[in-house]
């Protein structure tokens, strides 16, 4: 069976369908859009799946062509993705997220990395995309050591970030489908990829630019979602609990073995912007220890995985009052 999609693939040309999914994010799915729009490989289609946006961006999505936008009722951007891989017509599917910039090469690179008839599954490069390059925040320099590190995820992990990923047809429906909100879609589908088999190859011309978060709150609900889900797999009974409060108090001393690398990195120059970083970096450590430590005397943790997507869902429940995350 392998060896008949090999043979396939290297006798047609790629077709290539974007998907991505939407939640109330307008301002940055237009800009998104343009930056396919001026990239050098066109998308042979664009599939935006809304996820429950308060209003549909139905405008921003008219005023480019071969764009098509779906509604996905189902919470969670795996749901949406589902969504716009069964109505895309693609041999490839490249999933960006709204919020992100696409490379004028990313598709150039993504389509020549795909000529390899064995290439199967590919994660690239996610960079942090500067309001000033010359005067990062706190959270940008943070975030362009620490955030998005495609390469190490596929090497030591079996997975790769669903903003930045493509795949082939065939091998995603041997994979199965992305799975909703209770769990980490990327980690999750990744694992599922390299578990039967299939290789993640790192591309890393093949790259978008995420925005760094603006407020710290913003790093909390992402860190409060995989923490939850960190927990739920593996923290329960006396081993996890033993394992999860080793984990707490390794992450309370870990900025001070983080210097060298914040040192070391060609991600951020100059001493102002590595100051920033370790300084990023010491608060997030410690935010995420203070949640871990909640969750092991009691914390809920679906009050903390269900909640991001948007409110008054079923799934979510009011932060206690007297929680110390608070």
């Amino acid at each position: 069976m392998r060896m008949q999609m090999i043979e396939a693939r290297a006798e047609h040309p790629v077709r290539i369908s974007v998907v991505i999914p939407h939640l109330n994010q307008p301002v940055m799915l237009e800009r998104c859009l343009k930056s396919l729009k001026a990239g050098r490989r066109q998308p042979d289609e664009i599939i935006v799946v809304d996820n429950g946006s308060q209003s549909m961006p139905s405008d921003i999505c008219n005023g480019f062509s071969k764009v098509r936008l779906l509604k996905e009722t189902q919470p969670g951007p795996g749901p949406a993705r589902n969504l716009g891989v069964a109505a895309s017509v693609g041999d490839v599917l490249a999933f960006i997220d709204a919020d992100c910039l696409a490379d004028p090469d990313w598709l150039t690179t993504a389509e020549q990395a795909m000529s390899d008839p064995r290439a199967e599954i590919l994660g690239g490069d996610v960079r942090i995309a500067y309001v000033d390059p010359a005067h990062l925040t706190t959270l940008e320099a943070y975030e362009s050591i620490y955030a998005y590190r495609m390469d190490r995820y596929i090497a030591r992990e079996g997975f790769t970030g669903t903003g930045n990923l493509v795949v082939r047809r065939a091998v995603l429906q041997d994979v199965g489908p992305f799975a909703g909100i209770g769990i980490a879609e990327d980690i999750d589908w990744g694992k599922r990829a390299t578990g039967s088999g299939f290789t993640i190859r790192f591309v890393p011309k093949m790259r978008v630019y995420h925005p760094a978060r603006v407020h710290f709150n913003e790093l909390k609900s992402k860190w409060d979602r995989h923490i939850a889900h960190a927990f739920e797999a593996g923290g329960n009974g006396a081993k996890g609990r033993l394992l999860w409060a080793a984990k707490t108090i390794a992450l309370m001393l870990s900025p001070v073995y983080e210097i060298p690398q914040v040192l070391a990195s060609d991600r951020i120059k100059g001493p102002s912007s590595r100051l920033r970083a370790l300084l990023g970096l010491t608060r997030v450590r410690f935010y995420r220890a203070r949640v871990m430590a909640w969750l092991l005397f009691g914390g809920d943790a679906s009050i903390l995985s269900g909640r991001w997507n948007r409110a008054g869902m079923e799934t979510t429940k009011a932060k206690p009052k007297n929680s110390f995350l608070s």
